[in-house]
């Protein structure tokens, strides 16, 4: 066998390879265009959906703008993806096909971003605004265990409070038995300790009536979260849910706003300033100078420990303020497009199903082109009468029939006898 013939079999293998490939896409072309068409009507009633979720009123005109950008939309897409499924598998150059293929990247980002992100809203919207719920509802828990924290860090202020007036009630006794100035009784000395044990009783008490307040606040704030969490998973539509989640953050803003004001280490600090720079000294009542001297002496010692433990407390004050304070926490409404954009990565399939829906025609698009180059692989060196089907044969010898038929009729027509002139 020579090589003529065994290239001779190849190139008919080549032939009927062309040829089954041609029978297949001529069985698919006759469901491709219904196909697509039903992608592009899909796309196009969760784009509507999509729509409508942004939509402010629900009149007859919302209604019109949402249908008429829906059927824009699936109008687009379908024409758009049949253009690409004709005319990328045609083209052979390579400078076609690169531009063509930047069109088809440029038209799937326009469809992403006129349809796929509206679509992903349709799927997952209701799901992603519960999202942005349970995430405030996050947020402000949050805040209100860090409000609670920084109260009762103030409230404990209570018992450096208590140590130092149980102090000068100690000091005042000592001066009672005659321990600190030397004499006897409740003179000048003990009425100055006493004086600043009483301010440091009032200011205890104060802070003692706080904490009620602050456990209550506290109650009341934890009673809210449990229903801003119940409202993030209860039945129904999402948007009247969303409603009275808005009246319980405000509710619950306030009870944070108001355990901050209850906090006591701005009082304890300016009653600790005070505490050593008011201190009404009374008149030194001993009989001889020698006492008196002894009173003056010991008043000023206690003007000093008085310093130290004002100091003492002011810093414990200041500490408390220099905490951590809660943060503000402000719950902000949002539509359902924009909280899948906004929690993206919580639903990555529903994402993907709205952007395969709509990209789904480029993956048949490069089966076409493929296939169609195949198909011209498979019919390259071969002559045209060598790729010719039966039917193509036979139409065209009908044809070949025809014209010859075509070309000799004239020659069968007789032509007419010329008249007769009439003898005179």
């Amino acid at each position: 066998m020579s090589d003529d013939t065994r290239l001779t079999q190849a190139q008919a293998r080549g032939v009927r390879y062309a040829r089954e490939l041609e029978g297949h896409l001529g069985w698919l072309d006759t469901f491709s265009g219904t196909a697509l068409g039903v992608l592009a009507v899909a796309s196009g009633i969760y784009t509507y959906l999509g729509v409508s979720s942004l939509l402010d009123e629900n009149g007859a005109m919302s209604v019109f703008a949402a249908i008429a950008y829906s059927v824009a939309v699936s109008v687009g897409i379908f024409v758009f993806w049949s253009y690409m499924m004709r005319l990328y598998p045609a083209v052979r150059t390579a400078g076609a096909r690169i531009g063509l293929v930047v069109a088809m990247g440029v038209g799937s980002l326009a469809i992403v971003a006129m349809s796929s992100w509206l679509n992903a809203a349709a799927l997952a919207g209701s799901a992603a605004v519960e999202q942005h719920l349970a995430k405030t509802v996050q947020d402000y828990q949050s805040s209100l265990e860090r409000a609670h924290e920084v109260a009762l860090t103030g409230q404990s202020l209570e018992r450096d409070v208590a140590r130092v007036r149980q102090s000068f009630e100690d000091l005042s006794e000592q001066e009672a038995a005659g321990a600190l100035s030397g004499l006897a009784g409740r003179g000048a000395v003990f009425r100055v300790l006493r004086q600043k044990a009483a301010e440091l009783s009032g200011l205890e008490a104060q802070i003692s009536a706080q904490t009620p307040l602050v456990e209550s606040a506290f109650t009341e704030g934890n009673a809210i979260l449990s229903r801003m969490r119940a409202l993030t998973v209860e039945p129904g539509p999402v948007e009247a849910r969303s409603v009275e989640f808005s009246e319980q953050a405000v509710r619950l803003a306030g009870l944070i706003t108001q355990m901050r004001q209850l906090s006591v280490a701005p009082l304890v600090e300016r009653a600790a300033q005070d505490l050593a720079a008011s201190v009404v000294l009374p008149e030194l009542d001993s009989d001889t100078e020698q006492g008196r001297t002894d009173q003056a002496a010991t008043i000023t010692s206690v003007l000093e420990v008085l310093a130290q433990r004002a100091t003492t407390l002011e810093r414990a004050a200041q500490n408390v303020q220099s905490l951590e304070q809660a943060t503000d926490v402000t719950y902000t409404p949002i539509s359902s497009a924009d909280a899948v954009i906004l929690y993206a990565r919580n639903f990555v399939p529903s994402w993907a199903g709205a952007i395969a829906i709509d990209l789904l025609p480029a993956v048949l698009v490069f089966i076409l082109a493929i296939t169609q180059n195949a198909i011209r692989g498979g019919r390259e060196g071969a002559a045209i009468e060598d790729t010719l089907t039966l039917a193509e044969l036979r139409a065209a010898m009908a044809a070949l029939r025809d014209v010859e038929t075509t070309m000799t009729a004239p020659d069968k027509i007789e032509a007419p006898e010329p008249p007769k002139r009439v003898a005179e």
